[in-house]
């Protein structure tokens, strides 16, 4: 397939002109009629500090709370990913109650609101899960050199259960699409393919994993990378868990400040690189798998 060149066209003009239009309009009602006062001097010094005792450059608050939300999606989306595809390979099985499982799990999951399943993840996992697994007494154990790793991959020790009970809460929000994406990848192959896979005497374990699979999980890419840029968004949500990721930072920020408006647009602006990034990313992605499959 060849794509046409991009071109630029008058009427891409005037929309780009009034769209220019109207976020002047609001910034000079914001400044004049509003009688707002802009304060972005401060916002280099939540981003960045100096850090006399190493004589370094260190992230603040704001970058810390990207980070805290790269770890918490990376996490999130690596384990929505694991429990979607059991679950959609589950949703097409031949098998009743591997499809009960699946539905169930489904039905459940996309008809609660996040928040009511934030607070009952949060109160449940870090209350009776993480206590019998002995979570927290390991992490409070652990040497200075675990503690280090823990704080790097995952949070502080002493917000690993909260943020553990976060992932885990996005995870299988997050997971309950991504089943369906994979279901309907599944579901999506010809029957020929299953026969060929017969005929070849593989087992339905072996067709699916050789045949099936790797067909399907092309063919769903898009979606999947949507929902990867969904779990950056829907993280947010753990802030009201005390997960210091961008939002609550944001919020901790703001709350100091009074500064409202300047941070909201800083925190816009960090999730959206951070979203328009990976979105290119698997673009590049689609291109080349696009490429290999002619």
């Amino acid at each position: 397939m060849h794509w046409k060149k991009a071109r630029i066209t008058p009427l891409d003009l005037i929309l780009i002109a009034l769209i220019l239009a109207g976020i002047g309009y609001v910034g000079v009602r914001l400044t004049r009629e509003l009688n707002y006062h802009w304060k972005w001097e401060i916002i280099p010094q939540y981003l960045v500090r100096y850090d006399p005792a190493s004589g370094s450059w260190k992230a603040n608050l704001l970058l810390d709370g990207l980070f805290t939300t790269l770890r918490l999606s990376f996490w999130a989306t690596l384990l929505a990913v694991v429990g979607g595809g059991v679950m959609g390979v589950l949703r097409t099985t031949k098998r009743l109650l591997g499809r009960m499982i699946g539905r169930g799990y489904v039905e459940l999951i996309r008809n609660l609101p996040p928040l009511v399943l934030v607070f009952i993840f949060y109160f449940f996992v870090s209350d009776q899960i993480m206590p019998l697994l002995g979570v927290e007494g390991f992490v409070r154990s652990a040497s200075e050199t675990t503690q280090n790793i823990l704080s790097f991959c995952f949070a502080p020790p002493n917000l690993v259960p909260a943020f553990l009970s976060g992932v885990i809460t996005v995870a299988a929000f997050q997971g309950a699409y991504i089943t369906e994406i994979i279901r309907a990848g599944i579901q999506s192959i010809e029957r020929g393919q299953w026969e060929a896979g017969s005929a070849l005497g593989l087992s339905w374990l072996q067709t699916m994993r050789y045949v099936i699979l790797p067909q399907a999980l092309r063919r769903t890419l898009p979606p999947l990378a949507n929902e990867f840029i969904n779990t950056i968004k829907y993280s947010a949500i753990v802030s009201v868990i005390s997960i210091q990721e961008l939002t609550f930072q944001g919020l901790q920020i703001m709350a100091a400040t009074y500064v409202t408006i300047e941070i909201w647009l800083t925190i816009t602006v960090l999730y959206l690189v951070l979203c328009l990034s990976l979105s290119l990313a698997v673009h590049r992605l689609e291109q080349r798998l696009a490429r290999h499959q002619h």
